[in-house]
């Protein structure tokens, strides 16, 4: 019987045998090259840049009359509807006419008196003179018949002094409007005793609001930007240092009301004050708005918008371009072979959504504005040049 060898494999004709069924994909692979990122960038702006200043003012009236009680009494009447509009002459209050017409009365009377002291005391003279031609009266008795005469005429001038004074005083017990226009509401109530410390004194106010007038207060340092804001203008228009401007040369303001909102009408300037409050280190400046609506009541409160200066040629940068860190401010450049720079630069101030660059940049430069965590500097970028566009863009 023929004998069969087993063969039986060994390790090295296994690992033979791997090498040849292994499939292509095992093989080294092939280095792929990558394409530079595609990065927005926007342009570095140069434009001629009014800055704004905001301020807080008060709403006055252009007239803001106190209705005062000019004599003492008790209020007997309220002829008007409190918080509408009154007109020029309109009854207001009145007060009790009592105690002044009695004045009045006793007046009137002591006119009287004089008036027959007077009558008497020109008989007097009358009778005395022609005897006085005929030497039958002295001297003396003529000269005191002139005195009396003259004494009764000015006792007559006093009383009617007096009378009218009194009969004065008892036209302030009716009050009326001294302008057209809206009444608040009344210190007082009808029965109450007033015209007399602690007693209501000033029992309303009118104020006339087809215009108003806002105040608001500049410190030294903003005062002087508004100077030399104002100097420029008359330099360029060739007047000399103290011809006045005209209001549309001051430039208009904006008032933001407590809502946010911008009102509609532009105001203008109507007079800054003459000197720097020493306590307080500002100056009080009046803007004048109108108010043809009557939105603008006085005692309120909101922003004044005032042009500061312009600042020409001036350098802006989208704010979300710029990176901060400890202070120091910088951007990436781009530059004509598309490799990004880090440049440090100075920045101003802020103006709506944009930086204000004072040093850093040159107009025309391409800077990154998205993306800047995924960029660093020397390296290689696909840019994509973008207007930034903001509600707020400067104008």
């Amino acid at each position: 019987m023929e004998k069969y060898r087993i063969i039986r494999p060994t390790w090295a004709w296994l690992f033979a045998s791997l090498l040849i069924f292994l499939p292509p994909s095992c093989k080294k692979e092939q280095k792929v090259a990558t394409s530079p990122p595609e990065i927005t960038i926007v342009e570095v702006l140069q434009m001629d840049i009014p800055v704004y200043k905001e301020f807080v003012g008060e709403v006055f009236g252009e007239k803001d009359i106190p209705i005062r009680a000019r004599v003492e009494g008790f209020l007997e009447g309220i002829y008007f509807e409190e918080g509408f509009k009154v007109d020029k002459g309109q009854l207001l209050y009145a007060i009790d006419p009592d105690p002044l017409e009695a004045r009045v009365n006793s007046q009137k009377s002591r006119v009287a008196e004089e008036e027959t002291m007077l009558v008497k005391a020109k008989n007097d003279l009358d009778r005395y003179k022609p005897l006085a031609e005929m030497n039958a009266v002295s001297k003396i008795d003529l000269d005191a018949a002139q005195a009396n005469y003259d004494a009764a005429l000015s006792s007559l001038d006093a009383a009617k002094s007096n009378l009218r004074s009194a009969q004065i005083e008892l036209g302030y017990t009716k009050v009326y409007s001294p302008i057209n226009g809206i009444i608040g509401k009344t210190q007082a109530k009808v029965g109450d005793f007033v015209g007399r410390e602690p007693n209501p004194v000033i029992l309303n106010t009118v104020s006339e609001t087809g215009n108003v007038k806002v105040d608001f207060f500049l410190t030294e340092s903003e005062y002087l930007e508004i100077y030399r804001e104002i100097n420029q203008i008359r330099v360029e228009r060739n007047m000399a240092p103290g011809d006045r401007l005209s209001k549309e040369d001051m430039g208009s303001l904006e008032l933001i009301l407590a809502d946010g909102s911008v009102y509609p009408q532009p105001g203008t300037v109507d007079f800054i004050d003459r000197g720097i409050d020493p306590t307080t280190g500002s100056m009080l400046v009046q803007g004048n708005f109108p108010n043809p609506d009557f939105i603008l009541r006085p005692g309120l409160y909101a922003k004044v918008k005032v042009k500061m200066e312009v600042i020409k040629g001036a350098l802006m940068v989208p704010q979300r371009c710029v990176m901060e860190l400890q202070g120091q401010h910088s951007v990436y450049v781009v530059d004509d072979n598309n490799v990004v720079e880090s440049r440090q630069i100075v920045t101003g101030q802020r103006i709506n959504d944009y930086w204000l660059v004072s040093e850093g940049l040159n107009p025309g430069e391409k800077i990154v504005i998205d993306a800047l965590q995924k960029v660093r500097s020397g390296q290689q970028i696909s840019p994509s040049l973008i207007d930034f566009e903001n509600k707020s863009t400067p104008q």
